[in-house]
């Protein structure tokens, strides 16, 4: 249930940010603000010692008292801590910033609230974000391109995600996140679909936050990853979504990457195959290009193995 005294939640998520965790908290109790706001951090059982070091921000800032910590007691995954975390956020607004990112002007959250306030019809605002290579230097965001075009959920829809996650702030519409919502791979841009169907996303043109760049969970995936994950998402967006035209735009883009994934397992396998033959049989041996042949049999071993033997046996 919203506090109607509290304007904004900051919602941040957190697992082994030891390095990271200080820098993301203290750009969030750094906000100049003439409204009051907290901070709620959710630990997925975090290994390293990022609680002790929210702990003792939380002991010694001066803002300190705006943090609420959970730490979970075993590891859940981040989309079940994410939905932990947006649980308990019980502001008018809800801004989000992992703990692996962090905010760079003081006056962050003023800015977008005023927008919002002064702009009913928009759920959502973000805004431009630097990037932080591995190395150390920062660069202007090379990631994403924000269409001109950018404020309807059918532009959401149809070109993806052009928003990146520490710069969003939204109004606290939904009180809980659909049961599709949970199954989905991938939290961000299923939310910012969701939230567009309440109203206009608004693009702000100050840079104020950094996002660090081959850190996070997805930026260690495979590509067959990434497009399993896309491929369960959709599906998940198609079950929630009830505009017809906004469900046909979803299915249009499974679609596509499906077929790319399909392309992807068969290239793959194939190398993997001719990786593994290569010194047992010439290239253009007949059992080889058998073999080769049998790609598509990967996700049924037993049957792959008596095709094998039924050639061998010839």
């Amino acid at each position: 249930m919203e506090n109607k005294e509290l304007t904004v939640s900051v919602n941040m998520i957190t697992f082994k940010h030891e390095l990271y965790i200080k820098q993301a908290i203290e750009g969030v109790l750094m906000q100049q603000t003439n409204f009051d706001f907290e901070l709620i951090i959710a630990d997925d059982c975090s290994p390293d010692s990022t609680p002790e070091i929210i702990n003792d921000i939380i002991k010694n800032h001066s803002q300190g008292h705006r943090i609420k910590y959970f730490r979970q007691d075993k590891n859940i995954g981040m989309q079940e801590n994410g939905i932990f975390a947006f649980s308990q956020c019980l502001g008018k607004y809800i801004a989000l910033c992992e703990g692996d990112d962090y905010w760079t002007d003081p006056l962050k959250l003023q800015k977008q609230v005023d927008f919002l306030e002064a702009n009913p019809d928009y759920v959502l605002c973000f805004h431009p974000i630097k990037i932080l290579r591995p190395d150390g230097t920062i660069d202007d965001d090379f990631i994403t391109k924000v269409p001109e075009n950018h404020e309807t959920i059918e532009t959401l829809a149809r070109l993806g995600n052009y928003i990146h996650t520490p710069s969003v702030v939204f109004r606290n519409v939904t009180r809980s996140l659909p049961f599709e919502f949970r199954l989905s791979p991938i939290g961000d841009y299923f939310l910012y679909i969701i939230l567009a169907g309440y109203g206009k996303l608004k693009y702000l043109e100050d840079k104020m936050a950094v996002y660090r760049y081959n850190v996070g969970v997805i930026s260690r995936m495979s590509a067959l990853d990434i497009a399993n994950n896309n491929v369960k998402m959709y599906s998940c967006m198609i079950g929630y979504l009830t505009d017809e035209n906004i469900k046909r735009i979803i299915l249009d883009k499974q679609i596509r990457v499906v077929t790319e994934h399909y392309n992807m397992m068969e290239s793959y396998y194939e190398e993997k195959m001719e990786a593994h033959y290569k010194d047992a049989f010439v290239s253009r041996h007949f059992i080889f290009i058998k073999i080769k042949m049998l790609g598509f049999y990967y996700k049924n071993p037993k049957l792959f193995v008596k095709k094998i033997k039924k050639i061998l046996s010839k």
